[in-house]
């Protein structure tokens, strides 16, 4: 049976077949944002003529279909989510409103020029009603249901369409939620209620009633895209298990997802970390920086010890998200990017991207805007013949006519303003490079980049060269990185419960119950997926801080029962932690506990990369042809390589190009690239040997086996 993985980003839908005999596919087609289960099925449809089959049979051949998507971050970026309406304790429907003081996350507090916060939720359509639950789970004011049922007719006669319940303290008792729950389900239907408790069932009400007016602003467009994709596979006869990858780096079935949509931000990206680690063979032992570049967006991770970074800390635009989510950060610097002037005269690239429709410039749909990709052209760096292995035809005239609108403004040659876009575009990837792991008091020279995305190979050696990293890994699946971090997805969920409580005053007894807690519900879950406790793997943490700090730490809670030995440990744990990521301890100072988390995972079946034939270890590469490119302002005839001809133990030096089928691997001056066992390639940034003494001079080191 074949596994298949499925990542719709901005610009193309990637789909990776993993066979029976274990070899992976890799195929690509535009994204329809207008209906991206048409992308998903045109993906599917280009993956069953390749086996020679209908979409029916093919798709009856699948086991697990795996799939991440964009959806719900681009409903949440452009505002397109559902008329939303909450209903919360009495006197606390301004709570995601005032927020924490903060005007806009990104911009000091005091600042009076900013303006003010647009919450999901407009004031008039959040109604408190009488209910109040203690900090200690106790009622003190009983639910008022007919005032629960007023204020959803109330608000379903306003047009609302999907509906938040937060009251406070449902995390310890929820209830009043439940039941006010039971009653919108009558007014709007089970699918367009979203709880709290349901959603993020831990302290602090900000961030709980913020994340769960994200997700019912984003569930009916989920939930509709989620049934009509449903519904198109089991037409194509599709018997297998949809699985959805989630923003924590987990998957689920559709129906664990169905009311929990916030849990589908950024879905995509969080798979890509999953797919540096998967590489381990090659980069063992070794920091990595992953990096994604692909049609609209630049995702990087910073991996330490082999540890993909979580954070609960996330913003997505300016709306507050406290789920647990895989640390990516994201700037709009893709291949479809737009370059324009700003009102100073400066040339600025992104974050508007031409995405899918019409797309870059080169594409000939309409599009005059120039992009990244029209600047890669002018370059001559990505080929005009063989975009997407020869599946998307370039006009070169388009690209040069688009980005002289640039050029003309900026008093340039067409190609200095060509590299103008692309050094442009660089500067702001690096810069995000760089930001990201100062924040963390990482050096970034201590690193290996692997990169991912259509985009990435092309521009990853200049991020180097500009971050002084001295090696660069490009996996053979590097157009579709996400996709095939999909793969190796864990089956799972996570489950907290906040219980703020000193250190030297918490009850292992009360710990131990919560952790049981969350392991019923777990059993639960899995139950209907035929899934035994035994298969079961469950890792608890709980996030602690010192008395007084603002921002917690996750530390690991040993296995076994819970004593007071073990909360001990978790305190010397907390300050080896502290040490390690802030360089200082305070093992003086009282700590205490705040939630108290456990990951419930099912591995799913391993599978491993195929190695190139050893018959053909230590050969060379086909030249397949030269072009004339432009290197830091000089034109040199480069060689250009034939991907699916190289050999392992193969070396090139630059300046190089190898074209593969989804992707085009870009080799400067000053650097060398080796093909492993695997078909990867790894760049390293000057290299000795016959490689260095031939970069610069458009000679490679290995013997072509043919030219064009």
């Amino acid at each position: 049976m074949k596994r298949v993985s499925i990542d719709v980003g901005g610009t193309f839908t990637d789909c990776l077949v993993l066979d029976e005999q274990g070899r992976l596919r890799e195929f690509k087609s535009p994204t329809t944002p207008a209906d991206p289960v048409i992308g998903v099925l045109d993906s599917l449809g280009k993956a069953s003529s390749a086996f020679s089959q209908p979409l029916n049979s093919f798709l009856e051949q699948v086991e697990i279909l795996i799939h991440g998507t964009t959806l719900a971050i681009n409903t949440l970026l452009t505002g397109r989510g559902a008329k939303t309406g909450m209903i919360t304790t009495k006197n606390f429907r301004d709570v995601i409103e005032m927020r924490r003081g903060l005007r806009d996350q990104d911009v000091s507090m005091f600042d009076v020029f900013v303006p003010p916060y647009e919450p999901l939720v407009q004031r008039r359509w959040r109604i408190g009603v009488p209910e109040r639950v203690r900090y200690t789970g106790e009622v003190l004011t009983a639910l008022d249901e007919e005032a629960v049922r007023e204020a959803a007719n109330k608000l379903k006669a306003e047009g609302i369409t999907s509906l938040a319940v937060c009251f406070l303290y449902s995390f310890v008792n929820s209830s009043h939620e439940r039941r006010a729950a039971e009653i919108c389900s009558e007014i709007f239907g089970a699918d367009r209620v979203t709880t709290s408790h349901e959603i993020l069932p831990v302290w602090r009400e900000f961030e709980r009633f913020s994340t769960t007016s994200v997700s019912a602003y984003v569930q009916p467009v989920v939930a509709d895209y989620l049934g009509r994709l449903e519904s198109r596979l089991r037409e194509e006869r599709f018997g297998g298990s949809l699985l959805m990858m989630l923003a924590n780096g987990l998957v689920q079935t559709v129906e664990q997802c169905r009311g929990r949509a916030v849990y589908l931000l950024g879905s995509g990206p969080a798979a890509a970390p999953s797919a540096a680690l998967s590489l381990s063979d090659p980069l063992a032992g070794k920091d990595l920086i992953s990096v994604d570049m692909g049609g609209t967006s630049f995702d990087i991770c910073a991996i330490r010890r082999g540890e993909i970074p979580m954070t609960t800390e996330s913003w997505v635009g300016n709306h507050r998200v406290a789920i647990k989510m895989v640390d990516v950060h994201s700037i709009g610097a893709g291949g479809g990017s737009i370059a324009w002037i700003d009102s100073l005269g400066l040339l600025r690239v992104g974050p508007q991207s031409a995405g899918a429709d019409p797309g870059p410039a080169c594409y000939g749909h309409g599009s005059t805007e120039p992009t990244v990709t029209d600047a890669d052209l002018v370059l001559g760096y990505v080929p005009a013949d063989y975009f997407l292995g020869g599946s998307i035809s370039l006009s070169e005239e388009s690209a040069r006519h688009a980005v002289d609108s640039v050029a003309k403004q900026l008093d340039m040659t067409t190609e200095e303003a060509g590299q103008a876009i692309f050094e442009t575009v660089n500067a702001h990837m690096a810069d995000l490079i760089t930001e990201v792991c100062t924040r963390r008091g990482l050096d970034v020279r201590d690193f290996t980049m692997v990169v991912g995305g259509g985009a990435g190979p092309v521009h990853a050696a200049f991020l180097a060269d500009q971050l002084d990293i001295g090696t660069v890994f490009v996996p053979s699946v590097a157009a579709l990185y996400s996709a095939f971090g999909m793969l190796s997805m864990d089956l799972g969920r996570d489950f907290a419960r906040s219980h703020v409580s000193r250190v030297d005053r918490v009850d292992p007894e009360i710990v131990a119950r919560l952790y049981s807690e969350m392991e019923e519900q777990a059993l639960s879950e899995f139950a209907p997926l035929g899934i035994a406790r035994e298969q079961i793997k469950f890792t608890r943490t709980a996030e602690m801080r010192y008395i007084g700090q603002f921002h917690e730490v996750e530390v690991p809670i040993l296995e076994g029962e819970i004593t007071a030995s073990t909360l001990e440990r978790a305190v010397e744990t907390l300050h080896e932690r502290h040490q390690d990521l802030y360089s200082f301890a305070m093992p003086w100072m009282p700590a205490q506990f705040l939630t108290f988390r456990l990951l419930a995972t099912v591995a799913r079946a391993p599978f491993e990369l195929q190695r190139l034939d050893k018959s053909s270890s230590g050969g060379g590469a086909t030249l397949k042809r030269t072009r004339r490119c432009l290197w830091k302002g000089r034109e040199l005839e480069t060689p250009v390589y034939d991907g699916d001809s190289m050999s392992a133990g193969a070396k090139i030096a630059g300046p190089a190009i190898i074209e593969e089928r989804t992707t085009t691997v870009v080799i400067p001056e000053g650097f060398t690239c080796e093909v492993d066992p695997f078909r990867n390639y790894v760049l390293r940034k000057g290299s000795s040997g016959d490689a260095e003494k031939n970069a610069g001079s458009g000679k490679s080191s290995v013997a072509a086996k043919g030219e064009a």
